[in-house]
């Protein structure tokens, strides 16, 4: 199945976006002055050196967890950290493409990643709820979205029939098999 989607041409633009975002995003966060490693990238990946900016990777991590950005701890070539602290963050945009984001978005993300990394607990606070908006305006699932909206009416009906089997000891269903039916 997975190899069949991967010939569609549908999936071919998506990988093309999926690159596309992290070149975005790669200079978005060189324009703040962080180093990218390898000078930048050519597939999903960002490999982050934050050891300019007095920084560990899990401090990094910490950080953006609490903005509500995901991203990994990961050593760097020739990382003076311990494997456990790390100088580096990895950061991937499969996620944020399948949400549909482009390369707009990842220099809203680049911003958002140099504000919590340069600024206080409290910006951290403030690009949550940011994050939080844009998420809201691109869901990620918007098909199952729109499916639950339109059978809403029928899931508060049925809801309403079970409460009422219960409230009157009604049987949801009945077997012929059973006795006294």
């Amino acid at each position: 199945v997975s190899f069949k989607e991967a010939m569609t041409e549908e999936y071919r633009q998506y990988q093309k976006q999926v690159v596309a975002n992290a070149s975005a995003l790669a200079a978005r966060l060189t324009e703040h002055g962080f180093r990218i490693v390898s000078g930048g990238t050519d597939n999903h990946l960002l490999l982050i050196d934050l050891s300019s900016k007095n920084l560990t990777g899990k401090d990094a991590e910490e950080r953006l967890e609490k903005a509500g950005l995901t991203v990994n701890k990961n050593a760097i070539p020739f990382d003076t950290q311990s494997r456990f602290v790390t100088s580096g963050i990895r950061v991937g945009t499969p996620a944020v493409t399948t949400r549909g984001l482009k390369e707009p978005e990842m220099v809203m993300i680049g911003d958002w990643i140099n504000r919590v990394l340069t600024s206080g607990e409290e910006e951290a606070i403030q690009v949550r709820q940011e994050v939080r908006q844009l998420c809201e305006t691109v869901p990620l699932y918007p098909e199952i979205a729109r499916m639950i909206r339109s059978r809403m009416l029928f899931i508060l009906a049925f809801i309403f029939f079970c409460l009422l089997c219960l409230r009157y000891e009604m049987p949801l269903l009945r077997s012929a098999g059973q006795p006294g039916h």
